[in-house]
């Protein structure tokens, strides 16, 4: 039996007010609007908190709380909504290749979804931060495959699996994967790992980043970014902690924690 979910509450938070079918429409309805409205974000383990997988847990911070997360908690929640509305969905585990080369060998530490459809699979992912899969992708190799943003399309290496998407007229690689559907034990390891490891981008780094319209919004630290589909990146290194406070809550529409080192903890972030 798979962990319940409060459906009306995760449409509610993503702001989704059709009928709801296991039928591709749907499922591109309800990635677009995941993606819009729950931000992408490490807070919990910049903080050198634990980030808890467990359904009630997630359904608290990201429906309730005003919170956002990273991969594990936004794939684990949509996995949860799509389980609930009649999908066959399942978890798959990466090995990010993001700013690496592609023969780079990796953790695993990156989660996605495969969903099964009138005996087709597709792939989506609401959780890779600024190269966030805003569509839904067919699972097949070397064609390009339009979304809502950037053009993404899937390649072969060898007995695996990877994901592009098209930036500035050059195919990047995010990840690579196979198309083994781990035990839930594994995705708890890994999650573990990026959310203690001390030398992870999330223990390191603040990171957030959320679609807006035709907009990528990312934050590394006090950088704040705009992309925009053929348009230069347009940058702003914001002056304090009071600044990077205000575009969390207005830009990357978060609700802060209550935690008691956030305001020095902002202030503290290089430049």
């Amino acid at each position: 039996m798979h962990p319940p979910i409060d459906l009306d509450a995760y449409l509610r938070r993503i702001a989704y007010r059709d009928a709801t079918a296991p039928d591709l429409p749907t499922l591109r309805a309800l990635v677009a609007a995941h993606a819009a409205a729950i931000p992408f974000e490490n807070l919990d383990p910049w903080f050198g908190l634990p980030v808890d997988l467990e359904p009630a847990a997630l359904q608290r911070k990201l429906l309730h709380d005003g919170r956002g997360g990273y991969c594990f908690e936004h794939n684990l929640l949509l996995q949860a909504a799509l389980r609930a509305i009649g999908f066959d969905v399942s978890a798959l585990i990466a090995r990010v290749l993001w700013r690496q080369s592609d023969d780079a060998v990796t953790p695993q530490t990156h989660m996605l979804l495969r969903v099964e459809l009138d005996g087709e699979n597709w792939l989506v992912d609401v959780g890779f931060g600024s190269q966030t899969l805003t569509g839904v992708l067919r699972l097949q190799a070397d064609i390009e495959q339009p979304t809502p943003l950037e053009p993404f399309r899937l390649v072969r290496m060898g007995d695996d699996w990877c994901m592009q998407s098209q930036l500035y007229g050059v195919w990047r690689s995010l990840y690579r994967f196979d198309l083994h559907s781990p035990p839930p034990i594994d995705l708890v390891v890994a999650n573990h790992y990026v959310s203690t490891y001390p030398g992870s981008r999330f223990t390191t780094h603040l990171v957030a980043a959320r679609i807006e319209g035709d907009r990528r919004l990312t934050l590394l630290d006090r950088e704040f970014t705009v992309r925009r589909l053929g348009h230069e990146p347009e940058r702003q290194l914001l002056r304090d902690g009071g600044e990077v406070r205000r575009v969390l809550e207005q830009r990357f529409r978060l609700r802060l924690p209550a935690h008691p080192q956030l305001y020095r903890r902002l202030h503290e972030l290089p430049g």
